[in-house]
């Protein structure tokens, strides 16, 4: 569960970090386990991220700030902290006082011009601009990897959890709610994440046969649930005329809206992985994503995936009707 925000007189405020977070969805999720370690650690985390990360975390207290798009903006903007930080720490100078889950170059660069002592792994040939820094290893879980790289701040012996446990602020519950009586969604609904969640090796990670699964839900009387983004309100609109759509609602409302539905079904995506944290009923539907490294991970979590490929469409119909069917009353 999120903690209450540090006092900043307690001996816990003394020992501010610094925490860039990556720029995904997905990976912020997955984030989640190893940034509330180190708050359980002692560390008043101080987290630079996208725009919409600072509000999907607001639940858990810790102090954000956007990270800008221009070099010479983002070094101005991390010496402004590490000015404002430092007065906190007498150890400051002395120990780690940076932790950096984004491994570009341009990242670990940032944080050196700023004068930070930071820890990350060593890619893209940047562990000279580390003060800490450990081998990446792509064969574990993105959740892993995260938490392995907290370890170089927080050294003592811990075992990562299987999932994240993610919690949406009370602002979040509200606007689910209310998004709700607006667009009369009552349950049973389902939700569907249909959009592109970029590629792998070249090979989108979109499945192309999802509007299959519309037709088998319209048939159970299921009401169908989406939540575009400004660029993909567009395509809802042509692809999905049959769903309700949430344009604007913020992510921890998403987040809300997929733990209360009676089964959310996405690509690989950001959302999928957030439906998951909450404890959401997911169909999570594969192609090129290894499931070892990216697929969501909870205890309602069902991945489908082919050989290395897509899964046959009739085999996901087949398993989502099932999934609804040990939840739902049988269709009439």
């Amino acid at each position: 569960m999120p903690r209450s925000p540090l006092n900043r007189d307690s001996p816990a405020a003394a020992r501010p970090l610094i925490v860039r977070l990556r720029n995904y969805v997905g990976d912020v999720v997955l984030s989640v386990p190893a940034l509330q370690r180190l708050d359980d650690a002692g560390y008043s985390l101080h987290l630079v991220g996208k725009p919409w990360a600072g509000d999907l975390l607001r639940s858990y207290g810790w102090s954000f700030s956007i990270i800008p798009k221009r070099i010479s903006d983002r070094v101005a903007l991390l010496r402004e902290l590490r000015r404002n930080l430092q007065a906190l720490d007498p150890t400051w100078s002395h120990r780690i006082n940076a932790l950096t889950f984004v491994t570009s170059f341009s990242s670990a660069l940032d944080l050196r011009l700023a004068g930070f002592r930071a820890a990350g792994y060593a890619t893209e040939a940047r562990a000279w601009l580390l003060r800490s820094h450990r081998p990446l290893q792509n064969e574990l879980h993105a959740l892993d990897l995260y938490w392995h790289l907290a370890e170089l701040i927080d050294t003592r012996s811990s075992v990562a959890p299987y999932s994240a446990s993610f919690v949406p602020h009370s602002s979040h519950e509200e606007e689910c709610r209310s998004r709700k009586i607006g667009s009369a969604i009552v349950n049973p609904y389902v939700v569907l994440v249909p959009y592109p969640g970029g590629e792998i090796d070249g090979v989108s990670k979109k499945w192309s046969e999802f509007r299959a699964v519309v037709e088998p839900l319209r048939a159970r009387g299921l009401r169908l649930v989406m939540a575009p983004s400004d660029s993909e309100i567009e395509f809802t609109r042509t692809h999905y005329p049959e769903a309700i759509s949430l344009p604007g609602l913020s992510l921890g409302a998403y987040a809300a809206l997929m733990r209360d539905a009676a089964l959310t079904i996405s690509n690989d995506t950001g959302p999928g992985h957030l439906a998951a944290s909450v404890g959401g009923h997911l169909l999570s539907v594969l192609g090129p994503t290894k499931p070892s490294q990216w697929g969501a991970r909870g205890a309602r979590v069902t991945i489908m995936q082919g050989a290395g490929t897509w899964p046959r469409t009739d085999q996901v119909i087949q398993q989502m009707l099932e999934l609804l069917d040990s939840r739902l009353p049988p269709a009439h």
